[in-house]
């Protein structure tokens, strides 16, 4: 079902139900991301959430935060758990029902890995002009492929881009389909290092002040019916980062429950920091928080909607108190 179609109904779904009473859920549906390790997946594992909430969690795995938004629409998620600020963002510019509740992760903006055989790198990146690039669309990948083109100079209305998930953007790279992949996701971002390249640097992405994080969303009728639940959801997240010492047997668990190895678990999480309730209350939240103003960027990016009013109503720190 098309996103649009599903958003209309979920419209109708709540009009229906404005005039029913508010009732606590008897479980709650999570959405999570494979290939992307993060210190909460501890307390997944080992069921702290559903001690906590006093309620099942059910964990559904996605390939891109788009999807989940997609599920929430459609009533079959209730909380997604490092959503990508841009699918966030996309969603309500088309008016979906959804809140920003935390910041999950933060992170160096995904890279975009270039076919070693091209040759092509930071100093001549206009050669991409014309070509085919994989990327999945809405997404933080695709807000970092548009931020560093920028950067640039590279014209991406002459390239032919093609929306992939990050595991078959590596695969098209490795087979020649494309010339450049956008990538999210550990063991993804390691095969298309084994063809490719970034056509920018983690320094070079930092001077040019390309970054991004990644947000706890969750959809208003969850949120307004279960507040307690978000509540509780989030102040376990919080004592598993606070936890998390990066212990073997933590990466090791973390490692089995994202569908990595090891070592490539160790390698993404090192570029990870996970910001604790209070930091996310200082730093992100609020009229002049980050997160409004890099969601009212993302909107500038995705739209050229300079009115970033309508995406800060639903940026809602007070599930971290």
């Amino acid at each position: 079902m098309k996103f649009k179609t599903i958003l209309a109904a979920a419209a109708s779904v709540a009009v229906l139900g404005s005039a029913a009473a508010s009732y606590a859920a008897d479980q709650v549906n999570a959405a999570f991301f494979l290939e992307w390790a993060t210190p909460n997946q501890i307390a997944k594992v080992d069921k702290a959430y559903d001690d906590a909430m006093g309620v099942d969690v059910n964990w559904t795995n996605f390939s891109t935060g788009v999807a989940m938004t997609e599920a929430m629409l459609a009533g079959d998620i209730d909380i997604s758990y490092s959503q990508g600020l841009a699918p966030f963002v996309t969603a309500i510019q088309q008016g979906a029902p959804l809140k920003m509740v935390g910041i999950a992760v933060v992170y160096e903006a995904n890279d975009c890995f270039v076919a070693n055989d091209l040759g092509i790198n930071s100093s001549n990146a206009s050669e991409l002009e014309g070509k085919t690039v994989a990327v999945p669309l809405n997404t933080m990948a695709d807000f970092s492929f548009r931020k560093q083109m920028a950067a640039l100079g590279v014209d991406i209305d002459t390239m032919t881009i093609v929306d992939q998930a990050p595991a078959d953007g590596a695969v098209s790279l490795a087979d020649g389909s494309v010339a450049m992949a956008c990538i999210f996701g550990g063991a993804s971002a390691k095969a298309a290092g084994e063809v490719g390249s970034p056509i920018m640097s983690t320094q070079e992405k930092k001077d040019a002040g390309i970054g991004s994080f990644d947000v706890v969303s969750v959809t208003e009728k969850f949120a307004t019916e279960n507040p307690e639940l978000v509540r509780s959801f989030m102040e376990v997240t919080a004592e598993a980062n606070a936890a998390w010492t990066a212990s073997d047997d933590q990466i090791a668990k973390v490692a089995a429950d994202a569908g990595m190895d090891v070592e490539t678990t160790k390698n993404q999480m090192a570029g990870f920091t996970f910001p604790t309730a209070a930091e996310q209350l200082a730093d992100y939240f609020g009229a002049n928080g980050i997160a409004a103003a890099a969601a009212a960027s993302l909107g500038l990016v995705f739209s050229g909607d300079s009115d970033g009013a309508a995406i800060a109503k639903t940026i809602d720190g007070s599930f971290l108190e």
